[in-house]
C-alpha cells in the first residue's frame, strides 16, 4: 500500500482544470452563435414577461383560479383553490408580485426549452440503443454535477442576467424529462404497437397516435420534475444577476435578514406548490377524459 502511494505521488497531476478552461475559452470563440442564442432566449423571456405584466395582480389571480378549476375539475380541488387565493394574495400583499412574475418567467421559459429539447431526445433514446448508450451517461453527469458549477461557463458564454440563469436551469432540469420520455415510450405495450402497424400506421403515425398518448402521463411527470428543478435554481441563479424571488433570498442572506429571507422563501414555496399541482393535474385530467 505504501509503495503504491509512493508511486502515485511521483506521477504529475493531470491538468484537468487547465483543459476545461481551454475548452471554455475555445467556446467563447463562437461569440456569434452564443450572441444569437442569447438573443433568442432573451426574446422568449421578454415575451413571457410581457404577457404576465399585461394582467394586474387581481386579474392574474382570477385567471389562475379559473385555470385550476378547469384542470382539476375532476378532483376535489376547492381546498387547493382556497390555498391558491390566500397564497397569491399573500405574495401580492408582501410586495413580491413583480418578483414572483420574474421567477415564473424563468421557470416557464426553462420548461418550454426542456420540452422542446427533452421530448424529441427522449423519443430518440427510446428508438435507438446507440443513442441511449451515449446520452444516458451524459444525463447522469448533468444531474449529479453541483448546480453552482453550471454558473461559471454560463457567465463566460452568456454574460450575466436572466439568460445565463435560464441556460444553467435548462442543463440542471433537462435530464428528468429526457429519461421519463424514454421510459414512457419504452413501456408502450408491444401488442399495441403491433396492432398499429397491422392497421397500416407508419412510424410517425404510430408515434403520434399510439405511443405519445399512452406515454403522456409519464412525460408530464418528467415535465413536472424539470419544472421543480428549475424553480430550485432561482436562488442559485440569482448569484449571476437573475432577478426574481431568488434574488430577494440571496440579498437577505447577504444582509443576514432572516425575516426577509423567510418571507421570500415562503413565496417560492407557494409558487412551487401551485406549479406542481397544476402540472400534475394536466396528466390526471387527461386520464379521466380517456376513461
Amino acid at each position: 500500500m505504501n509503495n503504491a502511494l509512493v508511486i502515485l505521488s511521483g506521477i504529475p497531476a493531470i491538468p484537468l482544470a487547465k483543459w476545461i478552461n481551454s475548452f471554455v475559452n475555445w467556446l467563447t470563440g463562437f461569440a456569434g452563435f452564443f450572441n444569437a442564442l442569447t438573443a433568442g432566449i432573451g426574446a422568449i423571456l421578454d415575451s413571457i414577461q410581457w404577457i404576465l405584466d399585461l394582467f394586474p395582480a387581481w386579474l392574474f389571480i382570477i385567471i389562475i383560479l379559473a385555470l385550476t378549476w378547469y384542470i382539476l375539475r375532476s378532483t376535489k380541488h376547492w381546498g387547493f383553490m382556497i390555498f391558491e387565493l390566500l397564497g397569491l394574495a399573500l405574495i401580492w400583499n408582501q410586495g413580491f408580485w413583480h418578483d414572483m412574475t420574474q421567477t415564473l418567467t424563468l421557470v416557464l421559459a426553462t420548461s418550454l426549452i426542456i420540452i422542446v429539447i427533452g421530448v424529441p431526445l427522449g423519443i430518440w433514446m427510446a428508438k435507438s440503443n446507440t443513442v441511449n448508450m451515449i446520452v444516458k451517461p451524459i444525463l447522469s453527469f448533468m444531474q449529479t454535477m453541483p448546480a453552482f458549477v453550471y454558473l461559471i461557463p454560463a457567465v463566460a458564454l452568456f454574460g450575466i442576467g436572466m439568460v445565463p440563469g435560464v441556460v444553467a436551469s435548462v442543463i440542471f432540469s433537462l435530464p428528468p424529462i429526457v429519461s421519463t420520455t424514454c421510459l414512457g415510450i419504452q413501456q408502450v405495450p408491444a401488442d399495441l404497437q403491433e396492432a398499429a402497424v397491422a392497421f397500416g400506421c407508419n412510424n410517425w403515425q404510430k408515434l403520434y397516435k399510439v405511443e405519445l398518448p399512452i406515454a403522456r402521463t409519464t412525460i408530464i411527470s418528467g415535465i413536472n420534475q424539470g419544472m421543480m428543478l428549475a424553480l430550485s435554481m432561482v436562488v442559485i441563479a440569482s448569484m449571476i444577476g437573475t432577478m426574481g424571488l431568488g434574488s430577494l433570498v440571496y440579498f437577505a442572506v447577504g444582509r443576514n435578514d432572516a425575516g426577509a429571507g423567510f418571507a421570500a422563501g415562503i413565496a417560492i414555496v407557494i409558487l412551487a406548490i401551485i406549479l406542481d399541482r397544476l402540472s400534475e393535474g394536466l396528466g390526471s385530467s387527461k386520464r379521466h377524459q380517456n376513461k
